[in-house]
């Protein structure tokens, strides 16, 4: 009699256990609802939900501690109202709980907080205090900090993680229901980590990817109104679903600072679909695809839909009195198409730079942009998953 298909999963995980080949275990299998929640799961799983040994996703990771040891966190449905440190160098992996493992639209583990900087009620401290998840190997490095450069990171600071990853989680800044100051749902700094499957929510400034930060997101959903990815470092996302909660700034805001041109930091998005957060909202031809953080920032939209909610001219000055546009600056397009794209006004603004196949093929792969491509089969960026399926 052939066995159920849920038990060739857990007997698929079981052999690769037994084998070493711990590394390619089923996804989806551990993922997957059961009596026994870590049945299908690899060992060095921990298990996080009201009724498990840890009910909180922070207390899970503190106390595997900083050993060289690949861990994962299983996270049972609900939501968890804490904040997310990950300082560990070694591969950490969190998984939620799902029956569709690669649908971010129907996740249902959320992990929420709710703060912002520079309001009334929570003074102007860095933006780093506000973020729901953080991975770094420390504080310092983790601050955005204000000017040109941002705040120094001491010499000596190591890279933290290697090898981050999420999996079906929805990370939420819930401070108001609009932009009202910085609310970090993630930052990413010193470190290396993917997404897949995950939401990320707020309203101004939702992802930050910081100094030597390289993040990679496939199938994401990401919400925001301002400046809603921003940083210094290098960021990929593709096959996306990019929701506009409101208009204010850009999409985008970038800034490269003490790195070299040769370096590629910058945020690319690729592949996705960039359209208002649903049909209520009037914001037509309101939304920019980004604005220059500094004048060294680097923004390339490639092969995106576009709804008719992008501004016309596509990339705008930073403001009027303060453009921060040179021959330093890079805010681009290549291949987009939809209702938000018009050439015609793309050109007669000159602002965005429509690339030629030439000048968007340095900028084609992940491995082109990443400055830690470690050896791997997708793209030659070990730390990517190379199979997000499960």
């Amino acid at each position: 009699m052939a066995l159920p298909q849920r038990a060739r999963a857990s007997l698929l995980a079981f052999l690769l256990l037994c084998t070493g080949s711990v590394s390619a275990y089923n996804r989806a299998a551990c993922q997957a609802p059961t009596r026994n929640p870590l049945e299908g799961c690899a060992k060095n799983t921990l298990l996080v939900g009201p009724n498990a040994n840890f009910t909180s996703v922070q207390e899970a990771v503190l106390s595997i501690g900083n050993t060289t040891t690949a861990w994962t966190i299983l996270i049972l449905p609900g939501n968890y109202t804490e904040q997310v440190n990950v300082t560990r160098q070694a591969p950490l992996t969190l998984l939620g709980q799902t029956s569709h493992p690669n649908n971010a639209s129907k996740n249902i583990v959320n992990i929420i907080w709710h703060n912002a900087t520079g309001t009334a009620t929570t003074g102007t401290y860095d933006n780093a205090y506000t973020s729901t998840l953080t991975i770094a190997p420390d504080f310092n490095a983790s601050t955005t900090g204000s000017g040109t450069d941002g705040n120094p990171v001491p010499a000596g600071t190591p890279f933290g993680n290697e090898n981050f990853r999420t999996y079906n989680l929805n990370f939420i800044n819930d401070y108001l229901p609009y932009s009202a100051g910085p609310s970090l749902a993630l930052s990413v700094s010193y470190a290396n980590a993917g997404f897949y499957y995950t939401q990320f929510l707020s309203y101004q400034d939702t992802v930050y990817v910081g100094k030597l930060g390289n993040a990679f997101m496939y199938d994401c959903i990401i919400g925001g109104q301002t400046d809603f990815f921003y940083g210094f470092g290098t960021l990929w996302v593709t096959d996306s679903n990019i929701k506009l909660r409101g208009c204010g700034g850009g999409i985008t805001a970038w800034k490269g600072s003490n790195t070299t041109f040769a370096n590629k930091y910058g945020v690319y998005i690729h592949d996705s679909y960039i359209a208002k957060a649903n049909s209520t909202l009037n914001i037509t031809g309101e939304c920019a695809l980004g604005r220059p953080w500094n004048s060294q920032m680097r923004s390339i939209f490639s092969n995106n839909y576009l709804d008719d909610s992008i501004e016309p001219s596509g990339f705008i000055e930073w403001s009027a009195t303060t453009p921060r546009i040179t021959f330093n600056t890079t805010m681009a397009e290549y291949n987009d198409y939809g209702p938000g794209f018009n050439l015609t006004a793309r050109l007669a603004a000159n602002i965005t730079i429509e690339m030629t196949a030439q000048e968007y093929a340095p900028y084609s792969t992940p491995a082109k942009v990443f400055q830690y491509p470690f050896s791997g089969a997708f793209g030659n960026v070990a730390w990517i998953d190379e199979h997000p399926h499960g």
